[in-house]
């Protein structure tokens, strides 16, 4: 019972982050101006350039949201179970967004983009990175359910997601 109920808590909350982004997208696109230029008639950004800012959004809140996890393993924050279900349920929700960030054409030299060209010639390989990272944070939050503390298993579970991100940071972004 306590496993279905977190389990329709975490459908709920994420099923509520995806409405509340598109009632956004729905209000920008209909207080855009005519000819969807950003004010004075200045065209809109390329998908490319849309597809970089959000990539680069999406990272920064991902990096906001698991720095606490990592203060939590190395003891400088204590564990709090509400605040570690919301830092999950975001990392989850934010963790489907890069993967459509990254079309053919998007990449930008630095310092605008860190993302290598690899990302788009060893795509198989991003690919299965970016999946690697969507399974293990959903086991982040899967723990963060059944676990109440800095477990070993909870330790685990953030260690997989550090990894992942730290193997795709290795390959694929510009140091």
């Amino acid at each position: 019972m306590l496993k279905l109920n977190f389990v329709r808590r975490r459908s709920i909350a994420l099923a509520g982050s995806a409405a509340a982004l598109a009632l956004i997208a729905t209000a920008n696109a209909q207080n855009a101006p005519a000819g969807g230029g950003g004010g004075g008639g200045a065209p809109p950004p390329s998908p490319a350039k849309v597809a970089l800012e959000n990539r680069k959004a999406a990272y920064t809140l991902i990096g906001n949201n698991f720095r606490w996890f990592g203060g939590v393993v190395r003891g400088n924050v204590a564990y709090d179970n509400a605040e570690a279900l919301k830092r999950a349920q975001r990392i989850v929700f934010l963790s489907a967004l890069p993967g459509e960030n990254f079309p053919e054409g998007s990449s930008f030299p630095e310092p605008e983009s860190k993302a290598k060209p690899e990302v788009w010639t060893n795509r198989a390989d991003f690919d299965k990175k970016l999946s690697d990272f969507q399974t293990h944070a959903a086991a982040l939050l899967d723990v963060v359910g059944k676990e109440k503390g800095a477990t070993e298993p909870f330790k685990a579970a953030v260690a997989a997601v550090a990894q992942d991100c730290k193997g795709c940071h290795d390959d694929y972004r510009v140091k």
